[in-house]
């Protein structure tokens, strides 16, 4: 009978109650994450609301710093940009004159036909990439180049050309050979000298 009554009073109770010593009250159990949550709300009471949103004094603080930076990085890129350029053009200036030595190497030795007044050069830039007919084949051609370079600094495979014949320092082909070739661009280099002298 005591036992039916005990059995009786913890299903009136309810799973949710822990059994109380003499003397206490019972109360439900409180789940572990209300308990979290009540912890929280409680020390979160003391910390005062920060305004949302940037004040105009730290506004005006970062776009300050982005423009400083913006004005020291475009320089340097600017920079990076044109020493990219020196380097290539210095590639392909030197790429053009290895296939007019290499032309100039076969007409010494009498590999090709050589026209008089060429002084064994070609006689343009484009017999380089065209091809000459080597003495004792029928069709074979030789190519010295597979295309003809871009000057990086004007971006169009106009060279200047130099014959033989010319001065040095001349800035009109004569027209009888390529001796050599040279940047028709007016700019200056980084290190002062002009693009059209290299």
């Amino acid at each position: 009978m005591i036992e039916q009554e005990r059995t009786t009073d913890r299903q009136r109770l309810g799973r949710g109650t822990r059994r109380c010593r003499p003397g206490q009250i019972s109360r439900p159990r409180e789940s572990p994450a209300r308990l979290f949550c009540a912890n929280l709300r409680k020390g979160l009471e003391g910390v005062e609301k920060s305004p949302e949103g940037f004040t105009f004094v730290e506004l005006m603080a970062s776009i300050t710093i982005i423009l400083l930076l913006t004005t020291i990085a475009l320089p340097l890129a600017r920079l990076q940009i044109q020493r990219t350029k020196e380097v290539e053009l210095r590639r392909e200036l030197r790429q053009i004159r290895d296939a007019i030595d290499h032309y100039k190497d076969f007409a010494d030795h009498q590999m090709i036909p050589v026209k008089a007044d060429t002084f064994g050069y070609p006689p343009d830039i484009q017999t380089l990439v065209d091809g000459v007919t080597l003495k004792g084949a029928a069709t074979a051609k030789y190519k010295f180049l597979r295309r003809l370079p871009v000057d990086p600094m004007t971006d169009s495979t106009d060279w200047g050309m130099r014959s033989m014949q010319d001065d040095t320092d001349s800035r009109s082909w004569g027209g009888q050979n390529v001796f050599d070739v040279y940047s028709k661009s007016d700019g200056t280099a980084l290190n002062g000298t002009k693009y059209s002298d290299w």
